[in-house]
């Protein structure tokens, strides 16, 4: 089996920001050389989330939306973590929670196998700071 590791860093200029990480991560099927298997990419950090969709700005503008207005909305006095640890982003733990760390993306002859309209996509929810998204090629 052949395996290949590769870390993205963001810094975002904005607190909550979505990035399209698919090249990143093709450039890490490619580097792998796998005709077969997966890549994996994972964020580190527990207020950033990874996650598949449709590459369309006016989604993502529904999905920060969605965010804000139904999840998790950024009100420091409301959550526990904020008073007791001097943060003000737990809106952000949620938010990542709620989207979710990490995605396995198949690998079929030699490309990620998506469909039409999906694009791998970082999701930064408490930004303005570098934090790292593993990438970790495995096939054949």
């Amino acid at each position: 089996m052949k395996t290949h590791t590769d870390y993205l860093i963001f810094n975002t200029k904005q607190r909550q920001q979505i990035i399209d990480i698919t090249d990143k991560v093709e450039q890490c099927r490619a580097s792998a050389d796998i005709d077969d298997g997966m890549v994996l990419v994972s964020a580190m950090h527990i207020s950033a989330s990874v996650f598949v969709n449709d590459h369309e700005p006016n989604l993502w503008q529904d999905i920060l939306q969605w965010l804000e207005n139904d999840i998790a909305p950024w009100d420091p006095p409301r959550y526990r973590h904020n008073s007791g640890t001097g943060e003000d982003n737990a809106a952000a733990h949620l938010r990542a929670l709620t989207i979710g760390h990490e995605v396995i993306v198949p690998v079929t002859k030699a490309r990620l196998d998506l469909g039409p309209w999906q694009r791998i996509f970082y999701g930064e929810w408490d930004g303005q700071r570098p934090k790292r998204v593993v990438l970790k090629a495995m096939g054949m």
